[in-house]
Order: structure tokens, then C-alpha cells, then sequence
């Protein structure tokens, strides 16, 4: 019986859970012990575990320890709710309580279909629609899950590696476009000290300072927060507008204004950061399978950055 007592106490775990999210959003949870217990014991470097991603909300989620981090792929929506460096502080800071907008329920990665056929691959909000999911390889170096949306217009390849995750759109539902995001709280929580780096230029910038345009390829964009070691990367595997696309790509954009010309797109929100590959404003410009890539690089000076996003690259 579900007492009101029992309803409160309910309550009182959840707000206690997204404190926890908004302040440091570092975790020591039964999860990550979980996780970090199965890497103690097994020799593998890709590690998969089930469970639930408890400041989230209690969602079910699939479990992946690499070798500096750890993800939450929540299993309902096909997006990460959690994302925990080595020192287990969450750079994601999800949860799936509606109206905390940019405290919690925006928050994610790829966060990739929105309003378009449906909106997908994105943790379980009270916006999300929910898609399927399956297991298709599971090695000590390789794991990958298959995320198929609920209307099979949409499809979302995860693929994990010992050094990152790789996300795919895979399948495009024809006359619709998508962009893939990273909304987060850079070292765990969004300061005036953070920073980001870009492939445009070899300079920090403040965290607040926001950018609009076609990034140089290989496109990438980077977070960084003062008291951390090291940095979040985002790499986008293609170019924006690719050899076999390019016309038809220039006839999508040429009834755009001249402020729409440009497909990559951050800002600073209030408690979260938004960075968007093939977003403008909040028009979406991507309409063919890409990969991209999101991890950890153990520093936070430039050249170490460009060295390991060119070796992704490379491989």
C-alpha cells in the first residue's frame, strides 16, 4: 500500500537526489561501485553492467566502464543521463524531473531528435519517446548497443572502446533532420572559471563567451573546469558539408537567413552549458547517418587535445 508517508519519504529521496545533482554531482553510488568492482575482477577493458542511474531518477541504465569513465545509457530514451571521469563527478548532472528544465531534465548527450518524427535518444524526460534497445557485441575491447525509435523511423548506434564512445545516427527518418548536442555541467557543476577550447583556434575561452559557425575539420569542441585534470572532448567525425552532400546541403541552407548559414552553435545557459554539431539557433541541419565521438583527455592544455583528437581520427 502506498502510504502518504511512503509518497513523502519518495519526495524527499528525489529532491535529496537532485541536490545532489546540482551541487558537485560527484557520485560514490552502489552503481559505480558496482562498476568499478567488475573492472577490479575482470581483465577486460570495456566493461557492460545493468542497472539504475539513481540521480537520474531511478531510471534503468546501462552500465559501461572504460578506462577513465564511466556512462549511464538510459535504457528507455537511448541517451546518457550520467557521465563520471575517474574521480566519479558527473559532467552530465541529469535528472528526469519535469520543470527543472536546464537544472536537470535538458541535460544530456546526444539529446539528437527533438520535434522531429518523434523525439528521441535523449534520457527519459517527460519529453523523450521511448525506444528500444539491444546488445550486439559485447568484448573486452568492444561494446556496442543498437537503439531503435518506437516509430523505427529513427536508429542510434552506441559503440564503447577502452579510450571513448563513439555515437552514430545510423538511420534517418527521410525528410527530417537532427542535430547532436552535449548539455552539461563541465566538472560538475557550471562556473565563471570554466572554459572550453575549439578547432578553431588554439586559445581557452571563458565558458560564458558563446560561438556560432562552421568549425574547422577535424570539428571539435572541448570543456574544462579549473579544478579538474582534464577535459570533456567532442569530436564530430565529418565534415558539416561532405563532397556527396554539398549541393544538396547548399539548396537546403539558401532559403535560410544569413544568420542560419552556420551549423555548429554554443551557448551558456543558466546551470548548463549547450553546444550543438549541426544546429544554428534551434534549427537542425544534419539529414545523413554521422558519427561522433565524446570522452576524456587526462590534461587541459591544447596540444594534448589536438594530439588526441587527431588520433581518433586517425584510426
Amino acid at each position: 500500500m502506498f502510504s502518504l508517508t511512503t509518497k513523502h519519504l519518495a519526495s524527499m529521496l528525489v529532491i535529496a537526489s537532485v541536490a545532489t545533482s546540482v551541487g558537485c554531482n560527484t557520485r560514490g553510488d552502489s552503481n559505480v561501485h558496482t562498476a568499478q568492482k567488475a573492472m577490479e575482477t575482470s581483465p577486460t577493458l570495456v566493461t557492460l553492467t545493468h542497472g539504475v542511474d539513481e540521480s537520474a531518477g531511478e531510471l534503468p541504465a546501462y552500465i559501461v566502464k572504460i578506462a577513465n569513465a564511466t556512462f549511464y545509457l538510459e535504457k528507455q530514451g537511448g541517451g546518457l543521463s550520467s557521465l563520471l571521469d575517474a574521480d566519479g563527478v558527473d559532467w552530465i548532472g541529469f535528472n528526469n524531473i519535469e520543470g527543472t528544465g536546464w537544472k536537470g531534465e535538458y541535460r544530456g548527450f546526444p539529446n539528437a531528435v527533438h520535434k522531429q518524427d518523434g523525439s528521441y535518444f535523449h534520457a527519459m524526460n517527460a519529453g523523450t519517446d521511448p525506444s528500444t534497445s539491444k546488445v550486439t557485441i559485447e568484448t573486452a575491447e568492444h561494446v556496442q548497443i543498437v537503439f531503435t525509435s518506437s516509430n523505427a523511423k529513427w536508429q542510434g548506434q552506441w559503440d564503447f572502446y577502452p579510450d571513448r564512445c563513439d555515437f552514430t545516427m545510423t538511420k534517418v527518418s527521410e525528410g527530417y533532420h537532427y542535430w547532436v548536442q552535449y548539455e552539461g555541467v563541465p566538472g560538475g557543476l557550471m562556473n565563471e572559471s570554466d572554459f572550453w577550447y575549439n578547432s578553431a583556434d588554439d586559445q581557452p575561452h571563458p565558458i560564458n563567451e558563446s560561438f556560432k559557425g562552421d568549425l574547422p575539420t577535424p570539428e571539435w569542441f572541448a570543456f574544462g573546469d579549473e579544478k579538474s585534470p582534464r577535459m570533456l572532448y567532442l569530436l564530430h567525425h565529418e565534415d558539416e558539408v561532405q563532397p556527396g552532400h554539398k549541393q544538396a546541403d547548399k539548396m537546403q541552407l539558401k532559403d535560410k537567413p544569413l544568420e542560419d548559414s552556420h551549423s555548429d552553435d554554443y551557448v551558456s545557459r543558466p546551470y548548463m552549458t549547450v553546444l550543438g554539431f549541426g544546429r544554428s539557433n534551434k534549427d537542425k541541419f544534419l539529414n545523413t547517418p554521422q558519427r561522433f565521438s565524446i570522452g576524456f583527455v587526462e590534461s587541459t592544455h591544447y596540444a594534448d587535445l589536438d594530439e588526441a583528437v587527431k588520433n581518433l581520427v586517425a584510426k
